[in-house]
């Protein structure tokens, strides 16, 4: 089928890209996520979030006609339609807004969050639960949206599985160095944040209608991570200095 129709190859293509870059919002996540739990659980979790991602999506794909619906509007507020797909991300960005705040505000104040070795251990079950859970639900948002754009480039299903497999076994060769590199940088971590926050509005404003290009996104994402790449390199030759 590939071989035959060029189109195809395009669309396949086409998508593999959109899934890796949209990979990077729940590689961050993850990162951050799975840095909080004890070293010899942070891999572990990693591999049930990316695995559970992974057959999450090919579920999703199954029932691609029903995804598709979540489109048709289902009430209307002052004139403006709401689908399920819109209430969805509303429901998606908020939690990213609430998720990115609370981090931050433990990272400004983490005497406040403050715990004492017993209870750590006693919740480290629970935390990897939740973890797991977190990364799943993210990423069920994340897959939704991206199905249905998936849907208006290409009607071939082994075309979106093929991207879909490509681009989860690409978040899972990343996962674990970027959650390294983001330990070992901690000054990362609050620029990570904020961009979970800025991915959190813009899937709350996708939901209210307003479309933000997602180019406008990364690219500010972009220029935001060169300049701490900056800072990281002065702050290193100072040091050598």
């Amino acid at each position: 089928m590939l071989a035959q129709d060029p189109t195809v190859w395009v669309a396949l293509i086409t998508l593999i890209v959109m899934e890796v870059v949209l990979g990077i919002d729940n590689l961050i996540f993850i990162s951050i996520l799975t840095n909080k739990l004890p070293k010899e659980m942070r891999a572990r979790a990693r591999r049930y979030g990316i695995g559970g991602a992974l057959i999450m999506r090919l579920l999703l794909l199954c029932t691609v006609a029903v995804i598709v619906g979540l489109t048709a509007p289902v009430f209307e507020v002052l004139g403006k339609a709401f689908s399920w797909r819109d209430l969805i991300l509303i429901a998606g960005g908020l939690f990213l807004v609430w998720k990115a705040t609370k981090e931050i505000h433990h990272k400004v104040d983490p005497d406040q969050h403050s715990d004492t070795g017993g209870l750590a251990a006693k919740a480290a079950g629970i935390g990897f639960t939740a973890v797991v859970g977190q990364i799943l639900l993210l990423d069920l948002v994340f897959s939704i949206d991206s199905i249905i754009t998936a849907v208006g480039m290409t009607q071939h299903i082994p075309v979106m599985v093929i991207a879909v497999l490509v681009a989860v076994g690409s978040m899972a060769l990343a996962a674990g160095p970027l959650a390294a590199f983001v330990e070992r940088n901690p000054t990362i971590v609050m620029l990570a944040l904020a961009f979970l926050m800025l991915i959190g509005t813009t899937l709350i404003a996708e939901g209210f209608g307003a479309h933000v290009p997602k180019g406008y996104i990364y690219a500010a994402m972009a220029f935001s991570g060169l300049v701490e790449g900056l800072n990281m390199l002065s702050r290193r030759n100072t040091k050598k200095a």
